[in-house]
């Protein structure tokens, strides 16, 4: 039996921030991971996506430049294989930083299944290490449906695995994945329907805000189809897809035969294999592992964190979990912990969405009447100059008497760029006073935040 301080299952974003701060502390650290270090942030999401989402902003910036009045022969369709080839560099040499760093601190990584002996133990292969903390970081996997010909689809692994565009794509799925990939395949070049079960992009995002991303993404030549189920899908003998739909009423005609079909169904819990009943860890009604606000598990001394969890599943969200986490074990500081409160996050959508605190729905709920709300909708400079009638969206949701800002919501180009430090003012407690005695900078989009005024004000009801 090996003795270490601290063992980790699961080399992924939540994973592997836990493991260095607590070497960082002093701690024997060993972490155990089956597939690739870096998890699915790394290899098959936030990473490998945003490259994705960074070529088709350059597609789009090549048309808007000819709008503009640059000569066209500079642009020119996507070398999808050679592009992935740099994403992949991109890619290996962040595992190469993370494994320098595992040196650096001593940590060992052991490439293995693993799998509960017991509360203590954990079975990796041939070997058995013992700790008095266990921490499971073993992320989610993609879901598909269950229904006639769903292996003949692709999830978002699938995605990156594609070395040249499909023409005609369908996305299935309303969330994150969903409106990512749409965007992606069309602005480099596909042409795209999105198909969701109900009528709600980003079910739980802003409602308001969420129509908005609904009228730009129509408007960039995405096919929007609400309300619709597949219930089979097949192959032609010409190796196209052909959907079918429980009430396809709702599906127009000639909108059911693709080149390619995306499943963006959702993703469940990595927890098979784990033998979670030998240490009598429990898991909710979805498969995910139930932790607390400080990521205690129903077991004393195992602790889990990141998307295992079901909770905010964002990879910020999983390492400063994971590093407050080792901060309480191993740091000294036994109040650490994370706030899971006004969390900002961006949808990297064509346009993207930033979002940070209460929607005005839930806003609605929490604080009843005493709710303002802020919106403006205005054309940046750019897309005047080209010609193009897109607009962006912004919305404060403010509440209370002060009108302290609990929610900001925000559709359109540099949204992603834009969010981050108006998410810091609203955590500091800013209020919609705050905001309008901010200077503008001018002329940027985000001078929209501190400008509206009552004539963008929705009274309290």
């Amino acid at each position: 039996m090996e003795q270490r301080d601290l063992i980790v299952v699961g080399a992924g974003s939540a994973g592997i921030a836990v493991a260095i701060r607590a070497a960082r502390f002093g701690a024997r650290v060993v972490v155990v991971e089956s597939g690739a270090i870096g998890g699915t942030c790394v290899n098959l999401g936030c990473v490998p996506k945003k490259a994705m989402w960074l070529a088709s902003e350059l597609a789009e910036s090549q048309r808007l430049a000819h709008e503009v009045g640059f000569a066209s022969g500079g642009g020119g369709e996507l070398d999808w294989a050679e592009y992935v080839g740099r994403r992949q560099a991109y890619i290996e040499d962040i595992h190469a930083s993370y494994r320098r760093r595992f040196e650096e601190f001593g940590i060992e990584l052991v490439a293995a299944r693993a799998r509960f002996a017991n509360t203590r133990t954990i079975v990796a292969g041939t070997r058995e290490l013992t700790a008095p903390h266990i921490v499971i970081a073993t992320g989610s996997s993609t879901r598909r449906p269950e229904l006639p010909g769903a292996e003949l689809g692709i999830d978002s692994d699938g995605f990156f695995a594609l070395r040249a565009r499909p023409r005609r794509v369908a996305v299935v799925g309303g969330g994150y994945v969903a409106v990512e990939l749409a965007g992606i395949f069309r602005a480099l070049g596909s042409d795209v329907t999105v198909f969701v079960r109900g009528q709600q992009l980003l079910h739980g995002f802003d409602t308001e805000a969420s129509a908005e991303l609904s009228i730009a993404m129509t408007g960039r030549g995405i096919t929007m189809a609400g309300g619709v189920a597949p219930s089979a899908l097949s192959r032609n003998a010409d190796g196209a897809y052909t959907l079918q739909f429980a009430g396809s009423e709702n599906v127009a005609a000639g909108a059911t035969t693709f080149d390619a079909v995306i499943w963006a169904t959702g993703r469940e819990a990595n927890t098979v294999g784990l033998d979670l009943a030998a240490a009598g860890v429990r898991v909710d009604r979805t498969g995910h592992i139930e932790a607390d606000d400080w990521q205690n598990t129903s077991v004393d001394g195992i602790y889990a964190i990141g998307d295992v969890t079901g909770r905010l599943p964002l990879t910020p969200v999983a390492v400063a979990a994971g590093r407050r986490l080792a901060d309480r074990l191993f740091g000294g500081k036994p109040d650490a912990k994370l706030d899971y409160t006004n969390v900002p996050t961006v949808v990297f959508g064509r346009p993207p969405l930033g979002t940070v605190g209460l929607s005005e729905e839930a806003a609605r709920a929490l604080h009843g009447d005493d709710v303002a709300i802020y919106r403006v909708r205005f054309r940046p400079m750019l897309h005047s100059l080209s010609g193009s009638t897109e607009r962006i969206f912004m919305k404060l949701v403010c509440a209370g008497a002060d009108e302290r800002v609990v929610g900001i919501h925000i559709v359109g180009r540099s949204a992603d760029e834009m969010l981050q430090g108006f998410a810091v003012a609203m955590k500091a407690g800013a209020t919609k006073r705050d905001f309008d005695e901010t200077v503008a900078i001018h002329p940027t989009s985000a001078e929209e935040l501190v400008l509206m005024g009552e004539l963008n004000r929705t009274p309290v009801v």
